[in-house]
């Protein structure tokens, strides 16, 4: 499709006198068309649930998932990946941002490297992909050989492969075992999908990892119990979680938490179940680190 037939390239017809508005009047038109875009992710749901599956199955095997995207794409994929390692305990291993251009280019633009189709595969070989991985290419236009390369690659070797783009049929899709086609509809700046073709791809990528990591038991209800406890505030917020759910003063929910080492996993675990840091660790062990199943 040529990019002048793209809706991430059309003009907005509510802002064709975007540089005479007030401020006022930006802010309001932007605000207005940012609505759109969780209609537009809605309509998406069956086929996000479909990549959440996908995932979860390859994270109880061990696999990893990686995001692959150039420009904001690529950029949002990075952050949602390094946002896991906090938030769910999770190794950096396990979820990983690729951008076109290397890390380098999450400041700076990185002259051609989203048109190589060979370096999206390149990277992948550099990350030794395997079977068991799943790749989401992400890419506004739905075009970029970048990250065709990347999918053609991962579904060359057997991983799994997701294609999120916002465009209807986009040439990513055609790449991929699911296709995710959010659509919100022409930007307010022409072209500039870091506005609201980016709000939708962080929306799904929000959906992705979260949805993933409960599917794989990092949260007991809506609390992040594998949430790693790195500074003053966290380690709060541990303790708050432990007395939450164990019903435990504050001194308890802390010694519990530095006798776990700092899990507050295992010391929910050892307190509901009266046991030490050995016992609850099997219990988890068992329970697939399920805490509510690993509760006796």
């Amino acid at each position: 499709m040529d990019i002048d037939k793209l809706s991430t390239e059309s003009r907005n017809s509510m802002t064709t006198n975007l540089d005479l508005m007030s401020p006022l009047e930006i802010v309001t038109v932007m605000n207005s068309e940012d609505k759109k875009v969780s209609e537009a992710v809605e309509k998406t749901l069956p086929q996000v649930a479909q990549a959440v599956e996908l995932i979860t199955k390859a994270f109880k095997k061990g696999g990893r998932l990686f995001y692959i995207g150039a420009g904001t794409s690529g950029r949002l994929g990075v952050l949602d990946a390094a946002e896991c390692v906090p938030t769910f305990g999770t190794e950096p291993e396990m979820v990983q941002g690729l951008i076109a251009g290397g890390m380098d280019a999450m400041t700076l633009a990185v002259e051609g490297a989203e048109d190589n189709v060979e370096l999206g595969k390149q990277d992948l070989v550099d990350k030794k992909l395997t079977d068991a991985d799943v790749v989401v290419g992400i890419a506004a236009s739905g075009r970029t050989p970048y990250v065709i390369g990347a999918l053609d690659y991962a579904q060359e070797i057997g991983a799994g492969t997701v294609a999120l783009s916002c465009n209807n049929d986009a040439e990513i899709s055609k790449h991929a075992a699911i296709a995710i086609e959010v659509v919100p509809g022409p930007e307010i700046l022409s072209g500039s999908t870091r506005l609201k073709s980016g709000t939708a791809q962080k929306m799904i990528l929000n959906m992705l990892s979260t949805a993933s990591m409960v599917g794989i038991g990092k949260t007991y209800g809506n609390l992040m119990v594998d949430v790693k406890p790195t500074n003053d505030k966290l380690i709060q917020r541990s303790k708050n979680i432990i007395m939450d759910i164990t019903k435990v003063d504050e001194k308890t929910a802390g010694d519990a938490l530095k006798a776990a080492n700092y899990s507050v996993k295992m010391a929910i675990v050892m307190i509901m179940n009266a046991e030490d840091s050995t016992e609850a660790a099997a219990d988890l062990k068992k329970a697939a680190g399920f805490v509510r199943k690993a509760i006796k």
